[in-house]
């Protein structure tokens, strides 16, 4: 898939949308990407999932891992265009784990998919769970990359998709300033 048609799904599927955010992250941006609007649709998980596999071609991966909620879709669709397993982990007491009696082989080459990175902060609590298993990561997926330019993720990092969005501290947020309502649309509890 092309940046371009990526970027007609975004739009076509309602996936970019506009207003006053809190996100995950506790931070504000005036955009939200809800990568959930266009993976509801089986066809277009489906392309998704095998452009982003196709990203990591060059690698031998025995296992895609995603974060719920996120990544659960996405693990599948990736998984299942390389030909293996596709796990998801959870969150439970706040801390991210693997539960429903999924496991990971030590020694096995994860790949880890998640559908928008802005801070990878749960795609990298997924890392250091497949580390704890004692397995090899062989990168980080996402469909979206929202991430200032400065993050530095600890494996090999691709998206489909970079999008420039911009994010403000909840202090110097202008959105706040303006009086506009605050919508929180993720699915991890935001640290505000």
């Amino acid at each position: 898939m092309k940046k371009e048609e990526i970027m007609q799904y975004l739009e076509e599927f309602g996936v970019l949308q506009e207003g006053h955010f809190l996100l995950s992250s506790g931070l504000h941006s005036d955009k939200y990407l809800q990568c959930a609007q266009v993976l509801q649709y089986p066809e277009q998980a489906e392309k998704l999932g095998a452009a982003l596999a196709q990203k990591f071609s060059d690698q031998k991966i025995d296992l895609v891992v995603g974060p719920a909620l996120g990544g659960v879709v996405l693990a599948h669709e990736v998984a299942r265009s390389i030909g293996c397993r596709g796990i998801f982990a959870e969150r439970k007491d706040g801390r991210m784990q693997l539960r429903r009696g999924f496991s990971i082989e030590p020694g096995s080459r994860v790949l880890i998919v998640e559908d928008v990175v802005t801070t990878g902060k749960s795609a990298l609590e997924v890392v250091e769970v497949v580390k704890n298993e004692g397995a090899e990561i062989v990168g980080l997926g996402s469909i979206v990359d929202r991430s200032p330019k400065d993050i530095n993720m600890p494996v090999p990092f691709q998206a489909l998709l970079r999008v420039e969005v911009e994010i403000y501290s909840p202090g110097e947020c202008p959105l706040c300033e303006q009086g506009l309502s605050l919508v929180k649309p993720g699915s991890r509890e935001s640290k505000n």
